[in-house]
């Protein structure tokens, strides 16, 4: 393989906000903070972390590109709570309610979803 994916940069207003945020939610750690960069992950060695970069544009428009995150099935909804309580919030973008994910801000109000379980098929 030729390259690899790193990181996933997050662009943000209050980058140590935003990063204990994401922390908090994946349980991971800060790996290193700097005035221009935070990065995240679950150890130094990880193969891909999440850096959080300064920007002083204002979020106008839907993501582009945006995390799923996958919780134990038994503890979905728990988790739904527990996310918005560290500061998440509900976003409407258009979903008609049949989806099988739930669609969340964090405090800077970049989307993301927490899904349903899939049924995987294992051959």
């Amino acid at each position: 393989m030729a390259v690899s994916l790193h990181h996933i940069v997050i662009d943000a207003h209050d980058l140590p906000r935003l990063a204990r945020f994401w922390t908090q939610v994946l349980d991971w750690k800060i790996l290193s903070e700097r005035e221009r960069e935070v990065v995240i992950g679950t150890a130094e060695t990880a193969p891909v972390g999440i850096c959080f970069m300064p920007t002083t544009d204002h979020k106008a428009v839907k993501n582009r590109v945006h995390l799923d995150l996958s919780p134990d099935p038994e503890d979905r909804e728990r988790e739904i709570e527990r996310i918005i309580a560290l500061g998440a919030r509900r976003v409407e973008i258009g979903q008609t309610g049949g989806e099988s994910w739930t669609v969340l801000a964090d405090p800077e109000g970049n989307e993301f979803c927490v899904l349903r379980p899939k049924a995987m098929l294992i051959s």
